[in-house]
């Protein structure tokens, strides 16, 4: 793939000749090899090469990477709001049933999953800095929506789903953050980096749930502030476009363009990998919606407890471990190989599932949460070594020499960031699968028990999938996949 030529100086500074390669950045960085241009522009980014890396190049990807995952971790926020939101809703005057319940909760998965296809292009048409900036600013838009619809109980709920849609812009972000910043590091940390990135965005689900309910029932007495689940979050998501712009850059080397999109599309490892990753990231996001709602319904006891005049509600244990373990599955990858990693955490995961169904009947809420700890946890480290298993694929694929550890040339990398995206976004439709498979679960036959039995099957299959695709084929490749 013939090289883009690097961004358009705008007219104000086309005059200006840039400055040498090597120069100091505005932030006070230097790295060999790098030409600094207005706007926060970084031309000759090569994180392979070693010199350029260890003298300047790994602070700049740092730097990068702290902003990208505050960014990222409120994009979660917004997206996972209605997770608990609905189970407030009751509290707060609203009348409704169990099926809208469960489309508010699956609805922002549903928009989520769906706009990180053009989510993943934002990156290379208006740059990594440039796109974490507008799409920051985007998060605006549903909580705010979220503030004033809430404080109404005659709020309809045509225009309740509308708000809870709106919240899907968070779950957009994951796919820009995560295709930006493997531009930034070497294939052999790429597996660590986008796990830090991933979970610290995914933290977010987690601090929702922990969050919300206690902003909404502090000083409250026996009423809810529920539009404070929108506004608590609004100076914060000011504080991260402003910091986006002022430390972050954009690298002209990162170009996902189409072409590598339809190449991407062409690789039925794509589709084996979007599979694998709805077993993941699909059910770390979706049972992180739904926790709340299950909590609620089968043990309304320990729903929420009272600290203080505040309310605290365990829920966000769940996504809490989900994402502390997703950058240990990158790192276990990144040693060992995604594939073997994997597939453990498809068995455990498939086991967590089936313990829950067992141990239900006993009514026991704490074995209910050990079990459900259980499956968070290898579904956060499933969702690190399945992403660390697609640039290793993709440089296999195109003949790179032990593709585990090198990323390839500049077309293989265009062509893995935009599996990256389009592997994120399908896997994201998860998010809506499992609330809905749950809410009919429930509706149809009075339990949640079917749903997750038919949980253990997928995880079943998932686990053979990998092991003849991948464990297998890395062998006989003579690479650890």
């Amino acid at each position: 793939m013939t090289e883009t030529m690097p961004h358009t100086l705008p007219e104000t500074s086309r005059s200006t000749p840039p400055p040498a390669p090597g120069s100091v950045s505005p932030t006070g960085v230097s790295a060999p090899g790098l030409t600094f241009r207005p706007g926060k522009w970084i031309d000759g980014w090569n994180p392979e090469d070693k010199n350029q890396w260890e003298n300047g190049g790994a602070k700049i990807a740092a730097r990068n990477l702290r902003w990208s995952i505050f960014a990222e971790f409120l994009g979660f926020v917004i997206w996972q709001l209605w997770s608990i939101v609905v189970v407030q809703l009751p509290a707060a005057g609203f009348t409704f049933e169990t099926g809208q319940i469960f489309w508010l909760i699956s609805i922002p998965s549903l928009v989520g999953a769906t706009l990180r296809f053009p989510y993943t292009f934002m990156v290379p048409k208006f740059g990594g800095r440039n796109w974490t900036i507008i799409s920051a600013l985007l998060l605006l838009i549903p909580a705010i929506s979220l503030a004033v619809a809430v404080s109404n109980p005659e709020t309809p709920f045509g225009v309740m789903l509308f708000i809870a849609a709106l919240a899907g812009f968070g779950g957009g972000n994951f796919a820009s953050s995560m295709a930006n910043i493997t531009f930034f590091y070497p294939q052999s940390q790429k597996g660590y980096a986008l796990g830090l990135n991933a979970a610290g965005g995914n933290l977010g689900a987690s601090m929702a749930q922990l969050i919300v309910p206690i902003a909404i029932t502090i000083g409250a007495a026996a009423t809810l502030n529920l539009p404070l689940a929108g506004w608590i979050w609004v100076p914060l998501i000011l504080v991260a476009a402003v910091g986006a712009s002022r430390r972050m850059d954009n690298l002209s080397s990162a170009k996902a363009d189409f072409a590598a999109s339809i190449a991407a599309v062409k690789e039925p490892h794509l589709w084996i990998m979007a599979f694998l990753y709805i077993g993941t990231f699909g059910s770390f996001i979706g049972f992180a919606g739904v926790f709340p709602k299950l909590i609620a319904d089968q043990f309304p006891d320990f729903s929420a407890f009272g600290v203080g005049s505040a309310t605290l509600s365990l829920a966000f244990l769940g996504s809490l471990v989900g994402s502390l373990a997703r950058p240990f599955g990158g790192r276990l990858a990144d040693r060992f190989g995604g594939a073997i990693i994997t597939m453990a955490a498809f068995v455990v995961m498939g086991l967590g599932a089936l313990s829950v169904i067992v141990t239900l009947p006993l009514g026991n809420f704490w074995l209910f949460l050990l079990f459900f700890l259980v499956l968070f946890t290898a579904s956060g480290v499933g969702n690190g070594s399945t992403y660390r298993m697609i640039p290793t694929i993709f440089s296999m694929r195109a003949g790179t020499k032990d593709a585990h550890n090198n990323s390839g040339d500049v077309g293989t990398q265009r062509k893995t960031a935009a599996a990256l995206g389009l592997i994120s976004a399908i896997g994201a439709y998860g998010g809506f699968i499992i609330p809905q498979v749950l809410g009919y679960s429930k509706t149809a036959f009075g339990t949640y028990t079917a749903g997750l039995g038919w949980f253990v099957i997928a995880y079943a299959a998932m686990v053979l999938v990998t092991g003849v695709v991948y464990l297998r084929g890395g062998k006989k490749a003579g690479t650890r996949i």
